[in-house]
């Protein structure tokens, strides 16, 4: 029997933890990938931002995608007090966004897209994460270890520093690490079932 019920998924995405996620479903998909700029008007907040990246990352594939092909785009970022913190470019802004997230509270929020030749549809998902107040000599540590200059907010759940450093989270944890997989799970079987 098909899983797919005759669709082909396709995962725009390069994030080797995303295709993980992916591969866990058991569901066959390929990886293919554009270069966007990760760029929004500065007048966007939290998800807003997210979805504003994932709507540019579909656009490429607007005009070759074919019938029975879903589509995946994905971005995930942090906000912490009223600010975005991306993938940091170099090791001392990597540091600076530890420093501003230690001994408080942020949100991680994946955007996710499903675009297919009928339409488009978002989801997002939100996560608290709680880092305790993170000494220098432990981000130095890390920063030289673990550089996690592909991950949004410098630092992955998965990673050494989260294992130390994070003491609680509300809501999923896949969506930290990069994919809302439950929620993602239930989207596909909606679209490939109806």
């Amino acid at each position: 029997m098909d899983p797919l019920n005759g669709y082909e998924i396709i995962l725009a995405s390069g994030s080797p933890r995303r295709k993980s996620f992916l591969e866990s479903l058991k569901l066959p998909f390929t990886v293919q990938t554009f270069s966007v700029e990760e760029n929004f008007p500065d007048h966007l907040q939290g998800k807003a931002i997210a979805e504003f990246i994932v709507k540019q990352k579909k656009a490429p594939f607007e005009k070759i995608i074919q019938p029975h092909q879903i589509v995946i785009t994905a971005d995930t970022i942090v906000w912490c007090e009223g600010r975005y913190l991306g993938k940091p470019k170099y090791i001392q802004e990597a540091k600076e966004m530890l420093e501003q997230l230690s001994g408080k509270s942020h949100e991680v929020i994946t955007a996710v897209g499903f675009l297919t030749t009928h339409k488009f549809e978002l989801l997002s998902e939100v996560t608290k994460v709680y880092f305790k107040k993170l000494t220098e000599a432990e981000i130095d540590h890390y920063l030289e270890h673990q550089p996690p200059l592909d991950k949004a907010g410098a630092y992955g759940i998965q990673d050494w520093i989260g294992t130390i450093g994070i003491t609680k989270i509300e809501g999923s944890y896949t969506n930290v690490v990069g994919l809302p997989l439950a929620q993602v799970k239930e989207k596909i079987e909606h679209l490939i079932n109806k």
